[in-house]
């Protein structure tokens, strides 16, 4: 087996584990600790507030260590984190707050993983055919998040939340066995050992400065900003409003990744004909529509929204993400990528706990389903970011453009 589809197998297997767990861990603090909304934000947020803390210096940490090292330790930090789950439930002794500290360091083993893998790909793959292979694993990614939360589902009832974590574990640890066997690799090396503020400094400026990488950031945080109020109130508004059983939370849940999987399949196709700037500003507002039809009507009306506006939003956002990677991937100098990769990740990601604990606190007060639509008002920033870019009017992405001021970006 060639070095690309080992390390896809790695993700594959990791990610379809994961999505079982996206399951499991929250029917876990709904089911067995009856976790109210705010509680359920505070795990959301947990999960993803690694992206504000540390994104920024893994940038410098990928590019130091060897980027295979990197990844399977990720991996091994991932599967302790998931066992102490039903360690402490066996013991009796599981608690809210250990749920948000399994989902804080599984969120910052999440950080490095991603910045490496997003790494290590251009290494491995040409150019010419990194948009398919974004495609790819990103199609990949949505069958797991298909196949994932229904099986979730029906494992958690018929063996119970806590012991269903288990598949996550041992998933990191096949994920962690099959990144061993391929060759270690490094970021671009480079000369001397600068401090890490100022890398970090240098890929800022590049990001910030970057007409076309820029926008995308922004365009991106409001997309997390949103996702953010979505993975922290979908459990609980399905639920605790719709009164949905763990089986129909979990094939709901998989719309997700049904929409993430034809978006990844038609990305390709839709940018050929509409351009890749065009169909960005296309897929944004196509994405506010699915975030608005989502939390709309009631009783089986409101399963069937929830199924069709999850299934829209994320096809949409798929769109928007394998543009944007594929872009900045082959628009970043190699000596700066993963210091782009972190920066944007501290930037868009960082969004994803701030929208969790916000999108909590209004459920507690207003009610998921208006939280819902609030946030879906919030979607509108995503093209909004890209009709006020410089792009506005292009067809396709430029790849012969420059940071402005771009030598300040390697002063200070």
């Amino acid at each position: 087996m060639g070095v690309f589809w080992r390390w896809w197998t790695a993700g594959t297997t990791s990610g379809l584990g994961s999505a079982v767990g996206a399951v499991a861990l929250p029917l876990t603090a709904l089911t067995v600790l009856h976790a109210s909304a705010f509680e359920m934000g505070l795990i959301s947020a947990a999960g993803y507030l690694a992206y504000l803390l540390i994104s920024l210096p893994a940038g410098v940490v990928v590019q130091r260590l060897p980027l295979r090292g990197t990844q399977v330790g990720a991996d091994l930090t991932r599967a302790v984190a998931v066992t102490s789950v039903p360690l402490a439930w066996w013991l009796g002794a599981l608690t809210v707050a250990q749920l948000m500290a399994v989902a804080l360091v599984i969120g910052f083993a999440d950080v490095l993983f991603d910045v490496a893998n997003q790494t290590f790909l251009p290494h491995i793959v040409p150019r010419a055919q990194l948009q398919a292979r974004n495609s790819l694993n990103s199609g990949t990614h949505a069958a797991t998040q298909l196949g994932g939360p229904p099986l979730g589902g029906v494992a958690v009832q018929a063996f119970g939340a806590v012991p269903t974590l288990l598949v996550d574990a041992v998933s990191y640890i096949a994920s962690a066995a099959l990144l061993r066997s391929l060759p270690s690799r490094r970021a671009e090396p480079s000369t001397g050992r600068p401090p890490m503020a100022e890398l970090i400094r240098q890929g800022w400026h590049f990001v910030v400065r970057h007409p076309v990488i820029g926008p995308g950031m922004w365009a991106a945080t409001a997309v997390n900003f949103v996702c953010g109020a979505q993975h922290a109130l979908f459990p609980y508004y399905l639920v605790r409003e719709l009164h949905a059983p763990p089986g129909l939370v979990g094939a709901l849940l998989a719309a997700d990744g049904l929409g993430t999987l034809i978006g990844a399949v038609l990305t390709t196709r839709f940018t050929d004909r509409f351009g890749t700037a065009r169909g960005l500003v296309i897929a944004g507002f196509v994405g506010v529509g699915g975030a608005f039809l989502l939390p709309a009507g009631s009783g089986t009306t409101a399963y069937l929204a929830f199924g069709a506006g999850t299934l829209i939003f994320a096809g949409a956002v798929v769109v928007l993400s394998v543009t944007n990677r594929t872009y900045r991937q082959t628009a970043s100098p190699p000596e700066l990528l993963s210091r782009v990769i972190a920066t944007i990740k501290f930037v868009s990601w960082g969004a994803i706990p701030i929208g969790g604990v916000v999108a909590g606190a209004l459920a507690g007060a207003v009610g998921a389903r208006t939280t819902l639509f609030l946030f879906a008002a919030v979607s509108v920033c995503a093209p909004v970011a890209w009709l006020l870019s410089p792009v506005r009017g292009l067809r396709d992405l430029p790849l012969d453009v420059a940071p402005r001021r771009a030598t300040a970006s390697t002063d200070a």
